[in-house]
């Protein structure tokens, strides 16, 4: 049967895949990759390509039915990815996400994948203190692709389950219940063990997202750390200035304005360029008259004098750096 009618029958498409020349000048052996479950073929063309077929919409299992599982997988779903089984170790999370996916929920300590239905991608979206956790206790099928969705775990992870194939399939955004996420703006950043695993997360990724990137393990990290300060630092810093308000009855919204000028300003300049305040102006006054008004929260005084300190340091280590005219 001609390849493109056997093509049209099954789950998988091909794409061509240039190789290296072989020291002696001749082309790859032609046979079936099965850890990798990529059938390859050899056309003796000059170039050497390899013709490989993959899974034109992966099966994908989800380990984890948290924040983070339960926004990738409708969005999975929408673009149009068997979502075929959801592991939580609470049997109601896992129900609770598997049933509007039309998967099977498994539950328990440990998820036995060799009894689940089959899968192309696994994806262990679960609390980085529990992914090693995870990853050791369940049985997996032999030659599982499976990706983390974390920031700062490493790839490296998975060395000690060498019949994996590992990866990472980080989504670089807050997520919390009830929010809506506009996933072709959040960038995915990807890592795999092999380029077949990489193919396969980059293909996933690409339906979802406008912003699909490879990140090493070490960028990832430093991304992660600076994520914490844009995002979660700053939520934290909004609380208390909320809370500031409440303290004084008036409403929240007055500082949406303010809010929303400062992370415009910051996201259209390099921000230690348009600083504003009475740290930066070195306003003695002020920051005494501030300071004794935090009197009744020590915590959040000190916190002040931390960030009113780190924003002068910036500013007098960036003055130095200036050329001297």
């Amino acid at each position: 049967m001609p390849v493109n009618k056997q093509l049209a029958r099954s789950r998988y498409r091909f794409h061509y895949v240039r190789i290296a020349d072989t020291d002696d000048g001749g082309a790859k052996q032609a046979g079936v990759d099965r850890h990798c479950g990529h059938k390859k073929r050899n056309f003796g063309r000059p170039s050497f390509f390899e013709v490989r077929y993959m899974p034109i919409n992966p099966r994908i299992v989800l380990l984890g039915a948290g924040r983070v599982a339960g926004q990738l997988g409708p969005a999975l779903a929408r673009a149009g990815y068997p979502i075929v089984a959801v592991w939580s170790r609470q049997a109601a999370s896992a129900a609770a996400l598997a049933a509007p996916l039309g998967a099977v929920a498994l539950s328990g300590p440990a998820p036995d994948l060799t009894q689940a239905p089959a899968a192309d991608l696994y994806l262990l979206a679960v609390p980085d203190d529990a992914a090693p956790q995870v990853l050791a206790a369940a049985r997996w099928p032999a030659g599982a692709l499976v990706a983390h969705t974390s920031g700062t775990l490493p790839l490296a992870l998975f060395e000690a389950r060498p019949e994996l194939r590992g990866g990472v399939f980080y989504p670089l955004q807050t997520f919390s219940p009830g929010r809506a996420i506009a996933w072709p703006a959040v960038p995915l950043l990807l890592e795999a063990a092999d380029a077949d695993g990489l193919a396969t997360l980059t293909a996933v990724a690409s339906s979802l997202s406008q912003r699909v990137l490879p990140v090493a393990t070490a960028q990832r990290r430093q991304l992660h750390v600076a994520a914490v300060f844009a995002s979660n630092f700053t939520n934290h810093l909004l609380g208390l200035a909320d809370a500031l308000l409440t303290e004084a009855h008036l409403p929240a919204g007055l500082l949406t304005p303010l809010v929303r000028e400062t992370v415009d300003k910051a996201l259209h300049h390099p921000p230690f360029t348009v600083q504003t305040g009475p740290a930066i102006r070195h306003d003695a006054a002020t920051i005494a008259a501030h300071t004794a008004a935090l009197a009744a929260h020590p915590r959040w005084q000190a916190l002040y004098a931390q960030l009113t300190a780190s924003i002068q340091a910036t500013a007098a280590e960036t003055n130095s750096a200036q050329p001297q005219v």
